[in-house]
Formats: structure tokens, sequence, C-alpha cells
């Protein structure tokens, strides 16, 4: 499963205007901030930030300041903003599988036996990414935060520690 560029470049993009936020630098509490010095501190295209910007602020998660000055900054606090919401808001959906009901991802237009794991791969991302903050990104608060689903012995009350016994 890879996420796509754009939904990379959102992320980094956000992150980016949190920091400078938590730092004074920019965002809510101080001076907007443009696509050029975020572009520039990212290496990434002002072009390509345009385009992603627009559709962030469609969805509310920046709001843009025109004029002398002017620029984005966050439209809520960082804390407030899941990273599911910006990935979701680049219009990057968060599929692991290519299968659709019906479309030619499975085979021959019929369910694959493999459907329903990378569905709930899926999912699983989609719940981790959902409860992942802009805020945690930046106070670095995110190792340690996956956690493995039970497995079948964990399903049966016997912990992997007594089942490989």
């Amino acid at each position: 499963m890879r996420l796509s560029t754009r939904g990379r470049y959102a992320v980094m993009a956000m992150v980016e205007m949190a920091a400078r936020e938590r730092q004074g630098a920019g965002c809510a509490g101080a001076r907007p901030v443009t696509l050029g010095e975020i572009a520039g501190a990212q290496h990434l295209s002002v072009a390509y930030l345009e385009q992603l910007f627009a559709r962030l602020r469609r969805a509310g998660l920046v709001a843009s300041a025109r004029g002398p000055g002017g620029g984005y900054r966050l439209a809520r606090p960082a804390a407030e903003i899941a990273i599911a919401e910006v990935v979701e808001a680049a219009d990057e959906p968060i599929v692991a599988t290519r299968c659709e009901e019906g479309g030619p991802g499975c085979i021959a237009g019929d369910r694959c036996l493999t459907h329903d794991l990378w569905a709930e791969l899926g999912d699983q991302i989609r719940l981790f990414l959902r409860g992942m903050t802009l805020a945690e990104v930046v106070d670095g608060k995110i190792l340690g935060r996956a956690q493995a689903p039970a497995g079948p012995d964990e399903a049966r009350g016997r912990p992997d520690a007594e089942a490989a016994q």
C-alpha cells in the first residue's frame, strides 16, 4: 500500500504550517504562510501546492488571506486536524485494494478471495490516520502508536508468549 504523492505532499505542507504555527512564525497566531515558504521548506513545487491548497481550502482545513502579506493559515488548531482529513481533502482515497464491487480489479468482475484482506488493511490505515493529528506529528508523538490486532492466539485467550512455548 502506498500513499500517492498528492496525499503525502498535502500532509507535508500541512505539517509545515502546523510547525510554523507552533513556532509563532505563521498560521493562526501571526502572519499567513505563503506557498513559496512552504515549497522552499519542504522542497515542493509551488504550482503543485497551489492545486493542493485549493482542495485543502474547499475542505475547510486552511483559510486564505489575500493581498500583500497574504498566504494561508490553518483553519482550525493543529490538534483538531486529523491526518486522514488532510489525505481525504487531497482527494486521495485511502484504499489498499484495487477491488471494487463488480469492477475489473477483482477476478473477471467477481469478488476475489483476498478482497476482504485488502479492504480490512485499508480500514486499519484509515483508523490509524484518523487517530493522528497534525499537532502529534509536529510534537513527534508518532512512534509506538501502531498496535498489532489480536491474532488467533489472543482471540482464544492465549498471549503469543504462551503459544510459542
